[in-house]
């Protein structure tokens, strides 16, 4: 599955990178008629809180509810996710696929992050470093409650 959430859904958009799946961004003030063309040339779902929009969409979820916890529980009742698809594997900023990291970028690293076990991971297009450190390990529970469905935790 692959997705094209509104410019309305920026975290939800990176919580589904996180998980794994090709999620395409909306910028601020792209056209309708621009993201109905994305959306149907790519094959992605559209992700949205505009009726109006997702009336003219091949494929789209309507999107309820405030917050990211809100907004998943709501995609999750309009499309079958499996929350813990892939995850870690595409940048949550720009949607690229992450490759390993080199040992140049390893070393980069902040503090005693390289002697940490990994695996340690890079961006291709922007650069930015992922290894397993707390943010990660929030993110991997946040997926993990909504995979099972549980109530995410409070947002710090």
């Amino acid at each position: 599955m692959r997705f094209l959430c509104d410019e309305m859904l920026v975290r939800l958009a990176r919580l589904l990178r996180a998980a794994g799946y090709d999620t395409y961004l909306a910028g601020g003030g792209e056209s309708d008629h621009a993201l109905l063309n994305v959306a149907r040339e790519e094959g992605r779902i559209l992700v949205t809180r505009d009726k109006r929009l997702a009336a003219a969409a091949p494929e789209s979820v309507i999107v309820e509810g405030r917050g990211v916890e809100a907004e998943a529980r709501s995609l999750s009742q309009g499309v079958v996710l499996d929350w813990n698809f892939a995850p870690f594997t595409r940048c949550v900023m720009d949607n690229a696929r992450l490759r390993d990291a080199t040992p140049e970028e390893i070393a980069r690293m902040p503090g005693a992050t390289a002697q940490m076990a990994g695996p340690f991971r890079a961006c291709p297009a922007c650069g930015r470093l992922y290894w397993p450190g707390s943010h990660v390990r929030r993110m991997g529970s946040r997926l993990d409650d909504l995979a099972g469905g549980a109530p995410l935790p409070p947002q710090a």
